[in-house]
């Protein structure tokens, strides 16, 4: 908001913008991190358990997930916008009527997510999952909890707590759950899955007193938004979340009942089938690269897109979107294209050599194919910011639906091992890449514009090229495999450079862009 030249408080303002700056970067610094310890708790868990006690944690956190950042994201965003809207005399009133509410929502997902523990595992044909799936319940209630708390900083501004609340909350999950696992593995039963449970459940209880001795619970009295109204805000956000996260972990899903039902048909045991599901989920870390990466476009760039469509200015709308989406098409091809290019020689730099070999045969596809989420996901945050938002929800369960139907229809009958892994991996890749396509037609329907055809045109070509070329690379040991990696990075922007994608202008926008900052 601009401030007149008679306003008597430009400091103040310039204060509370280089806060906001601060608090933004912060939260960015904090969801970098997360991803980062993320990405080390999934190097740690094929070092300290066998292949079937990686795959049974993998799809543990698979199942868990789903519904865990369902409860996050109506959390943040309900209880942020409920803190942020009201006024400040009422502000501890409302912040405490919705946290009652999402404490009793905790409590009836978390009993229903216990109870049903039994049928998920039969639906994902592996009974030893049922126990670590009960005991993953807790996490459900305790995220229920500390997520609205965290949601009441956001309101507040108070980004500085919230970053610091969700590094330590992460490095703290990833120790608790590596070592319980490491325990139970050796030591007491020998159930890695369900000492990673546990893990979990004791991380997420710890931050809970955490998060309340930094933000409190509000106080009782009236104020904030009716149970029914704030309920109605909540459902749009179930069901668009829902859609997204259930596609994030579905193909690992359809895979751990394939392996499990053609297992038992063979006669192997269940530690057979969830053998398979740890190749596959190395492939997978890499391949959620780029749809990670991108989700700082979507916080930075959007905003301004909403803006834009709430001034009613459709060439600056065509404006943002052409930016938006053409640097979405370059740094998927970016991270796509180098990982896929190398993607054998990076399962198996990351690895067990066991895990990677498995891997290696289809992980180059499967990166190529998932760089389609990065572009659904960018895609729907654009409709979503047009207030397009029943078509961002519908393309995501569309997405769901494509992974489910291709995995299911074009899996040869009576596969097991590397056919059943492959088989699920191109599926997978497949409806991803015609998901991202259709995200991006929706889009240009929806502002008029998208990107230039030669952009995609010429990212195809670097992708290509930096693909051709991988692919001749033997394998050269883990200490080069990094620097291999990057300079594919470099061979990509070299393409892009050569034919004149990038250019000055793109020079000229980062340098605006530091210069900015640093003011």
């Amino acid at each position: 908001m601009s401030t007149q030249a008679a306003d008597p408080t430009p400091p103040v303002d310039q204060a509370g913008a280089r806060a906001a700056g601060r608090g933004g970067l912060a939260i960015a610094v904090a969801k970098v991190s997360f991803i980062l310890v993320g990405f080390v708790q999934q190097l740690v868990f094929p070092r300290i358990l066998d292949e079937a006690g990686y795959g049974a944690v993998s799809r543990m956190l698979a199942t868990v997930s789903i519904v865990n950042n369902v409860v996050v994201a109506m959390s943040l965003q309900g209880v942020s916008r409920v803190t942020a809207q009201t006024p400040e005399g009422e502000r501890e009133q409302a912040i405490r009527s919705v946290l009652v509410v999402h404490a009793v929502l905790a409590i009836v997902v978390s009993t229903a997510f216990a109870l049903l523990a039994g049928t998920l595992a039969d639906l994902f044909k592996a009974p030893a999952a049922a126990t670590p799936l009960r005991v993953a319940a807790g996490v459900v209630l305790c995220y229920g909890v500390y997520a609205p708390l965290v949601g009441a900083l956001n309101g507040k501004k108070r980004f500085l707590d919230q970053a610091g609340l969700d590094i330590f909350y992460g490095v703290s999950r990833t120790v608790a759950m590596t070592t319980f696992a490491w325990l139970f593995a050796r030591f007491l039963g020998g159930d890695g899955a369900l000492g990673a449970a546990v893990g979990f459940a004791l991380a997420a209880a710890l931050i809970i007193p955490v998060a309340v001795w930094r933000g409190g619970i509000g106080r009782s009295g009236p104020g904030g938004p009716s149970t029914a109204e704030y309920l109605k805000f909540l459902l749009p956000i179930l069901a668009a979340q829902g859609g997204l996260n259930l596609l994030l972990q579905l193909d690992l899903l359809l895979l751990s009942r394939a392996s499990g039902a053609y297992a038992h048909l063979m006669g192997l045991g269940d530690k057979e089938a969830d053998k398979l599901l740890a190749p596959y989920r190395a492939s997978q870390l890499f391949g959620f690269l780029p749809y990670q990466l991108l989700m700082s476009v979507q916080f930075v760039l959007f905003p301004m897109l909403a803006k834009a469509s709430a001034d009613n200015d459709p060439a600056a709308v065509r404006r943002l979107t052409r930016i938006g989406m053409r640097l979405a098409f370059l740094i998927t091809g970016l991270v796509a294209g180098s990982i896929a290019s190398l993607a054998p020689h990076l399962v198996r730099f990351a690895f067990p050599e066991s895990i990677a070999l498995q891997a290696a045969p289809f992980a180059r596809v499967y990166s190529l194919g998932l760089g389609g989420l990065a572009i659904l996901g960018v895609a729907s945050a654009a409709l979503a910011s047009l207030r397009y938002e029943r078509w961002s929800m519908a393309l995501t369960w569309l997405a769901a639906s494509l992974v489910l139907g291709a995995v299911v229809l074009l899996r040869p009958e009576g596969t097991f091992g590397p056919e059943l892994l492959r088989a699920t991996a191109y599926a997978t890749a497949g409806a991803m890449a015609l998901s991202g396509a259709l995200a991006a037609l929706a889009l240009w329907r929806a502002a008029g514009a998208l990107v230039p055809p030669l952009t995609v045109v010429r990212v195809g070509l670097a992708v290509a090229v930096v693909v051709a070329l991988g692919s001749l690379v033997p394998w050269l040991g883990k200490l080069l495999t990094p620097v291999v990696a990057a300079l594919a990075a470099l061979v990509y922007l070299l393409v892009l450079v050569v034919t004149k994608e990038l250019g000055a202008a793109d020079l000229d926008l980062v340098r605006a862009v530091v210069a900015r900052r640093r003011k």
